[in-house]
């Protein structure tokens, strides 16, 4: 058995570490909320959604990355060239910029006051000195001279992080059997809030603007299989420690009448674990928070970079001024609404629809892609078993964007719709629909280009033959 020198050793946790940022950015407030509410309310029953959004997530970021490994292009510069010359391109291109710069800018408020909310656990700080503390910090993070010292610098505190959630999830030594359970066997509670939790698990994960970071921040001189490794460790690592999150969860009870919350978290652990376990799951909590405070306004840059660097490339360098304004305006809006303590709803609604729609769109425009021949070859694109499970992740895409664009409306308007119209049984109904319309679609064009193929190999082969007996002809003349 050949031996594994200490550079490639060296080299695959470094590998890991870089890809580590994508773990960084869907690993948040939201995320670390959403799991702890899950596992207070239906206890280990809804392991599976983690574990279904973690393969979601590496799926549709695997398919990003080769984008990039094959065609030389990023995400942003894909949808870009992709849509050059038609009609619809600037509107395309305003509404995934919009999408995802707004997106940042209203989560960056959550990403802010969560890790506030985190290290107010461990220290007794007017919350005002923490807002100018993470933004001084998130500055100069931000202001390194590459993006892959950020990516790295942004591993580092994915481990910590880790390690914070993990400890304490071992900790409180759960029943191995209901956690497998709970992550092999898909159950749907029989309560009315369960399938929008399960929902925000699975959109907690799968981000857009995660997308347009790990492609965005990709080495495009890494070997496929490397990248593939990096990525598969540091992904499956981020869902460990989400579940590991919901573990946590499963040990507070939520009286009834009364909301979830990070006081009722705090009070359960001291409890029944002790007072060590509030300081090591308050600081893995602001390092949610601060990692993904900073990744939110690396990947609004990145995506305007590469959406727009065609038009003019000096202008959009990583250390330009364009470069820097995007997320300095981006860390401005969350550190402002950090200081004043108000989290802007009304931003965090329409992020939470233009979202809804971006998601799908991006899972749909990466399907397609890589299944274009043209643009990835004959090695790049997807097999049949791959573009299958990629359908079943655009299908949920479909879902958790219609939802989220129905419920932002609803709450956005006062809009009271009907449970037969816009019930989760009619939505996945339709978006089954589309989902097996755009395979069907896929293996058409794929089906007709092939015979096309065929068919003009077949002519160069009969020209090579015709040519081949002129030749003998002339030479028997």
């Amino acid at each position: 058995m050949p031996s594994v020198s200490f550079k490639t050793v060296k080299s695959r946790i470094v590998n890991v570490l870089f890809w580590s940022v994508v773990s960084a950015a869907f690993i948040g407030p939201g995320t670390v909320t959403t799991a702890t509410k899950a596992g207070a309310l239906f206890q280990f029953d809804l392991l599976w959604a983690l574990l279904f959004s973690t393969f979601a997530c590496l799926l549709l970021q695997e398919a990003s990355a080769r984008i990039a490994l094959y065609s030389g292009m990023n995400l942003g510069q894909a949808i870009a060239k992709q849509f050059e010359g038609k009609s619809s391109s600037m509107l395309v291109l305003l509404l995934v910029i919009g999408a995802i710069i707004l997106g940042s800018a209203a989560y960056e408020t959550g990403n802010i006051l969560g890790s506030i909310a985190g290290i107010s656990l461990i220290f007794d700080v007017p919350k005002r000195w923490l807002v100018v503390l993470i933004g001084i910090f998130s500055v100069a993070a931000l202001s390194l001279p590459s993006i892959r010292m950020i990516a790295k610098f942004m591993g580092f505190v994915v481990i910590l992080m880790g390690l914070a959630f993990l400890s304490t999830a071992i900790y409180i030594q759960p029943d191995l059997t209901k956690v497998a359970v709970g992550a092999f066997v898909p159950k749907m509670p029989d309560s009315s809030g369960a399938g929008l939790l399960i929902l925000g698990l699975i959109g907690t994960t799968v981000v857009p603007y995660d997308l347009f970071l790990g492609s965005g921040v990709l080495d495009k001189k890494q070997h496929v299989n490397e990248m593939r490794f990096g990525l598969s460790v540091a992904v499956i690592l981020g869902g460990i420690i989400s579940m590991a999150v919901l573990v946590v969860g499963t040990i507070v009870e939520v009286p009834e009448g009364q909301e979830f919350s990070y006081k009722l978290l705090a009070d359960t652990l001291s409890e029944h674990v002790g007072i060590w376990s509030v300081y090591i799951f308050g600081f893995g909590m602001f390092a949610a928070g601060f990692s993904s405070a900073i990744t939110a306004p690396l990947a609004s840059a990145i995506t305007a970079k590469s959406l727009f660097e065609g038009r003019n490339p000096v202008k959009w360098k990583t250390q330009s001024l364009y470069f820097k304004l995007v997320w300095g305006g981006v860390l401005s809006i969350g550190l402002l609404f950090g200081l004043i303590g108000v989290r802007p709803i009304p931003a965090i609604i329409l992020a939470q629809a233009l979202n809804g729609l971006i998601l799908p769109f991006i899972s749909i425009f990466l399907i397609f892609v890589v299944n274009d021949s043209k643009l990835m070859g004959r090695e790049g694109i997807n097999h049949w078993g791959a573009n299958i499970l990629m359908g079943i992740v655009v299908w949920i895409t479909l879902i958790i964007g219609l939802t989220n664009v129905m419920g932002a409306i609803r709450e956005a308007w006062g809009i009271a719709t009907q449970k037969g119209v816009f019930s989760m049984e009619f939505v996945s109904m339709i978006t089954l629909i589309i989902s097996l319309w755009i395979l069907g679609r896929i293996y058409f064009v794929r089906i007709k280009r092939a015979g096309r193929k065929r068919l003009e190999n077949k002519i160069v082969r009969e020209n090579k033959k015709l040519s081949e007996k002129d030749s003998k002809n002339r030479h028997e003349n």
